[in-house]
This record gives structure tokens, sequence and C-alpha cells, in this order.
């Protein structure tokens, strides 16, 4: 492993990860970046889920700004797993239910998830985690990537329970997070440890962001 210094770039890009920038301006850089691009795709997975806890295993899609979502949920509903296509856009929330035909409206509340759109909302989706991160602290800087061609930096902090209440609204307490951000301010990746559902252990979500600049037009069904 190489010293983020070292690797992160020119010190006076004002759109880079570099040694004289302080970890929490690098969590503003990489708020920025995510707010600011077209679209992303979203990855969202866990491998402790508590049982029968009625909640998100796994989410994948493309998110884009505004706030839309389209892709599909993996939850856990009375014991079952259940994949489930959804669009989410304009504050509603579409979904093809298991043995139904077609698209219904729901309330993806009722199935333990959030509202996929709002994983994009700049003041209350992930982007809005980083700046509300305390205690951040830069980590080891690594290759990483496609052919190892680019620059990775991990940062650490705690996120308080209201932020990611905005998310998932059973969160509660602090959640100890892991960040990776690449050296040109874009958030790789996200890994958050916490109590995400009431009366339940601690359990990780690890949230994945590629593709920055996905353009993808997303309507009603």
């Amino acid at each position: 492993m190489l010293a983020a210094g070292t690797l992160a770039g020119c010190s006076d890009d004002p759109g880079s990860v570099s040694a004289d920038r302080s970890p929490e301006e690098v969590m503003g850089l990489a708020k920025t970046t995510l707010d600011e691009t077209s679209g992303v795709s979203l990855s969202l997975t866990t491998s402790d889920l508590p049982s029968g806890v009625d909640g998100v295993k796994a989410a994948t899609g493309v998110g884009i700004h505004p706030p839309a979502f389209d892709g599909s949920l993996t939850v856990a509903l009375s014991g079952t797993e259940f994949k489930v296509p959804v669009i989410a856009v304009d504050d509603k929330v579409w979904a093809q239910i298991p043995l139904t035909p077609g698209w219904s409206d729901v309330d993806p509340a009722d199935y333990g998830a959030p509202d996929p759109s709002r994983l994009m909302s700049t003041d209350a989706g992930f982007s809005a985690l980083l700046p509300a991160t305390e205690g951040v602290e830069e980590g080891e800087s690594v290759r990483g990537g496609a052919d190892n061609r680019e620059v990775l930096t991990e940062f650490t902090g705690t996120v308080p329970g209201d932020a990611v209440s905005n998310i998932l609204p059973g969160a509660e307490g602090d959640f100890d997070a892991t960040y990776t951000v690449a050296a040109d301010g874009e958030l790789r990746e996200a890994v958050l440890t916490g109590v995400f559902y009431p009366d339940t252990p601690s359990m990780t979500y690890t949230i994945g962001f590629e593709d920055y600049g996905t353009e993808k037009k997303i309507a009603a069904p």
C-alpha cells in the first residue's frame, strides 16, 4: 500500500483528493461530485440482516438526478425473500409484486424498505451522510478499479443515527462508516455498521457507486 499523499494527485487541483485537502474537505468534494452527476449505478448488499426482520437484503439499479431510481430490491418479508423490480420517481414507488400482474403503486415502508429515489436526494440521501460524518480520519490509499489504474483512499468516521434514518427510518444510534473515495472525488463505496432496524443487533450495509455520468430516462410505468 502507498500513502494517500503520494498517490492522490496534484494538490492544486480543486477537483481532486490531495495531500493538502483535509478529510472534511474530501467529504465535501465527494458529496458535490455525487450530487452533480447525472446518474450512477447503485448497489446495496448485506450478509447479516437479523433473522426475522422484514427489510432490505440487496438492491441494484440506476439512480439519477433529479432523484429517481430504476432497478430491483431483494427484501425479506415474513421469512421469505423476494426480488422485486422497482421504479421510483416523483415521490412515488411502483413495484412488480410477485404473483401480481403489472406494476403496483406501493409504500416501500410496508416491506421494510426506503423510497429508492431518496437514495439520490442531495439533502437526505447517501451524499448527505458525508458531511454529517464526525471524526473523519484518512486511511491508506491503494490502487484499484479497472486494471488497478485508480487511486482509492479510505476514510473512516461516525454518522449520527438521525442522518442514517433519512435513508432507513428504523436506524438508531451512531453508525461506523468507511468510505472509499477515488482521486477525482468520486465516492465508490460506503460501508455502514449499526442498528438499522429497531430492537435488532448491529449489522452492516455496503453501498457501491459506479458509472458516474450515467444518463437514463426514468418515468412512471
